[in-house]
């Protein structure tokens, strides 16, 4: 959590609206609670619902369909990348994450 908090502090100072889900199971009900989001950014190390698994669960709802996901893992390894991209994440970047990386991905997919 403590890097998800950095990673907000970062992008709030870009000035985005940030929103923060502690789970899986969190966030996809923020989704379905206000789904007026421009982009996810999908931790795929989460507790109660990994970010494969939120991904999957976010694209079997078609409101969603069009809905950016960039996956952040510090799983890097071989294979990962195809593993998010099949769970339904539009791009992947691993951690520690580069925030001028990360906003050029931002941008192409808003």
């Amino acid at each position: 959590m403590r890097n998800t908090f950095s990673l907000a502090k970062v992008l709030r100072s870009k000035g985005l609206d940030v929103h923060i889900a502690p789970s899986g199971k969190d966030g996809l009900a923020s989704l379905n609670d206000k789904s007026n989001y421009d982009l996810v950014l999908m931790d795929i190390m989460m507790p109660e619902m990994d970010g494969y698994e939120t991904m999957l669960r976010i694209r079997a709802q078609e409101k969603f369909k069009g809905l950016p996901i960039i996956a952040l893992t510090a799983n890097a390894m071989r294979g990962d990348k195809d593993k998010c991209i099949n769970a339904g994440a539009n791009d992947y970047l691993a951690k520690p994450v580069e925030v001028d990386k990360l906003l050029h991905q931002m941008e192409a997919w808003l």
